[in-house]
């Protein structure tokens, strides 16, 4: 239920913008916004990204650093606390290499109203019926989701990477970055809880989004399999 040619083996091509924009559509997104690859993350390269964006998927490796940077980050959490506004979507990931395909349902659920849909859409009627529903019954309802299924086979079969099985150990991971009532927030479903980065607005957004991305790369300096998408305005 994962992305696979969005979610390669090697870091030859660690995404493809236009993947996540195929697969989206064939479950009823309009075409109002687009994936735009970020190739830099100094000004001159972001200011070639369509503004307005309302979300950023990080693609990145899961090191030893990394995992215990998330215990240590998750223990302070639930030490001090956080403000998660009530409308954030968020769902559990249970499903094993399904981190491509949570991130564009946290980037589209996050921004739906933004967006438009297709009649028929099957995306919208999952988000519409889960959004009651907590972020384990969300995830109990995707491992259900027929509509969804089928249309990553579909997409696996029209990839441009050999797909993962469900059982390989997958060291890359996808994750996605919205701008809720003002707050940006770190949407992993592999994580407990939503992660709040403190305040941001819609001229900015990509930048804030920009600068937490480049602390996982400074936690893993001698890595370079990091790859950014924006979602952006047509």
């Amino acid at each position: 239920m994962l992305l696979p040619h969005c979610l390669p083996k090697t870091s030859e091509k660690l995404s493809n913008a236009n993947c996540f924009l195929e697969f989206l559509k064939q479950l009823g997104l309009g075409s109002s916004w687009q994936f735009v690859d970020v190739y830099g993350l100094d000004p001159e390269l972001l200011s070639l990204v369509p503004r307005p964006v309302c979300a950023v998927l990080l693609l990145f490796p899961v090191t030893e650093k990394y995992e215990l940077f998330k215990a240590e980050e998750e223990e302070k959490i639930k030490s001090h606390g956080q403000n998660v506004d009530s409308s954030v979507y968020f769902m559990k990931q249970t499903i094993s290499n399904a981190c491509g395909t949570m991130g564009l349902i946290h980037a589209v659920a996050n921004n739906r109203e933004k967006l438009d849909f297709e009649n028929d859409s099957a995306l919208k009627k999952f988000i519409d019926e889960t959004l009651p529903l907590s972020p384990e019954e969300k995830a109990k309802f995707l491992e259900r989701d027929e509509s969804i299924r089928v249309t990553h086979e579909s997409s696996a079969q029209e990839g441009q990477s050999e797909a993962p099985s469900l059982d390989d150990k997958v060291d890359l991971h996808f994750i996605a970055f919205v701008d809720i009532q003002g707050h940006l927030y770190e949407l992993d479903g592999s994580k407990p809880f939503p992660v709040n980065h403190g305040q941001t607005c819609e001229d900015s957004f990509l930048e804030d989004a920009i600068e937490v991305c480049k602390k996982f790369m400074q936690r893993d300096p001698d890595e370079l399999r990091f790859t950014l998408v924006a979602f952006s305005k047509l």
